[in-house]
């Protein structure tokens, strides 16, 4: 079945699914700002766009383009800066 998510006035949407490698959710950023929260292990893959993005326990941001990835344990909160129309791939464990 797949699911249908929106945050933050309609500027994230995204699609979940479950796969045979787990749950997963694909979807779009609008240009802005956002403070997400995680409830299990996140692997973050930008497919088109770019994010900058403040990890846990860091104060520093990094860039991820196309085809890069980060991961975010459960129970955290991080931020991102999404300065261009950006499309990712979210996976859960």
């Amino acid at each position: 079945m797949i699911s249908t998510n929106e945050y933050f006035d309609g500027h994230v949407k995204s699609l979940g699914y479950a796969s045979a490698k787990g749950k997963s959710t694909v979807g779009v950023m609008e240009i802005g700002e956002y403070e997400f929260g995680t409830s299990t292990h996140e692997t973050m893959v930008v497919i088109e766009g770019e994010m900058d993005v403040k990890l846990p326990g860091s104060s520093n941001w990094v860039t991820f383009k196309s085809g890069e990835s980060y991961t975010v344990d459960a129970n955290e909160k991080f931020q991102v800066k999404v300065p261009v129309q950006t499309s990712y791939l979210c996976q859960y464990k």
